[in-house]
């Protein structure tokens, strides 16, 4: 059901590869509350997932960039503000990859090289992609900028890995530029901190399945879905939270406040029956 909440703004979005991804779910969601968009994703990631099935389907335009590159910023926000007529109203950062991650490398034996081309693509390309834009003056007074997150910002996650000091990253950010830009041009910035979800990128850390098995049993309201989050980050690209900013903003049913829940519990106990502990 729309309402009309996003109704004559125009927003960009970066990351969505196939409908497993969030940021294709916002970009649905988005144009059924009457947003115009831009979509964005690295060349290869085009080529290799169905992003241009979503343009059609939201009557968006493709613009090819890499958000950890400068120039491509600058000819994708200027290239964007071309298309949907003037600035944008939002932009949606979800963007994740971690090379130590993929190639099976522990946290204490990362190679360091991998490390920064995790932070650079996971974290400090959120910073890029504000500073091109303030440098453009492409955002709408009142704007809403917002990038995914988890909680392994906070704590220890078995295996998320350097992922976690990204995360970390990404959010200070979201900080220290919310503050910047809010005084400068009332644009707020926040990060929603997502239940593990099942997609394209998710399902690359290792034991995913049993994390979101565990988060589901901790959390009174269960895990929040990949459309759930869609919801949730349009109420921040809608003028329904205009002075809602510089926030790490749970989404995760109650997960991040828990500490032992009765499931949990049940099923800790089943584990151990017929065991000798100490």
């Amino acid at each position: 059901m729309a309402y009309n909440l996003l109704k004559g703004k125009k927003g960009l979005i970066f990351g969505a590869l196939n409908d497993q991804s969030i940021a294709w779910k916002v970009a649905e969601k988005a144009h059924e509350e009457g947003a115009q968009l831009v979509l964005t994703n690295t060349p290869v990631s085009i080529r290799l997932g169905t992003l241009n099935e979503l343009a059609k389907k939201t009557n968006s335009e493709v613009i090819p960039a890499d958000a950890t590159n400068i120039e491509d910023l600058n000819n994708l926000m200027e290239k964007g503000m071309e298309s949907v007529g003037g600035k944008f109203d939002f932009i949606l950062h979800s963007i994740g990859m971690s090379p130590n991650v993929r190639k099976k490398k522990p946290y204490d034996d990362l190679n360091y090289d991998f490390l920064q081309k995790t932070l650079d693509i996971s974290a400090i390309s959120f910073h890029k992609v504000i500073q091109t834009a303030k440098k453009l003056d492409a955002v709408n007074e009142w704007g809403s900028i917002v990038a995914l997150t988890y909680v392994a910002a906070q704590r220890t996650l078995f295996e998320y890995n350097d992922m976690a000091d990204a995360k970390a990253m990404l959010e200070s950010i979201a900080i220290s530029f919310g503050y910047i830009y809010g005084r400068s041009k009332r644009i707020r910035i926040n990060t929603i901190s997502q239940s593990p979800t099942m997609t394209t990128a998710g399902s690359g850390v290792k034991g995913i399945d049993k994390l979101m098995d565990f988060s589901e049993r901790m959390s009174p309201l269960g895990n929040a879905t990949a459309d759930e989050c869609a919801d949730f980050t349009i109420t921040l690209f809608s003028d329904l939270t205009k002075k809602v900013t510089m926030q790490n903003l749970y989404h995760d049913g109650g997960f991040s406040s828990m500490g032992m829940s009765k499931r949990a519990m049940i099923q800790y106990e089943k584990s151990f029956e017929g065991k000798d502990c100490d």
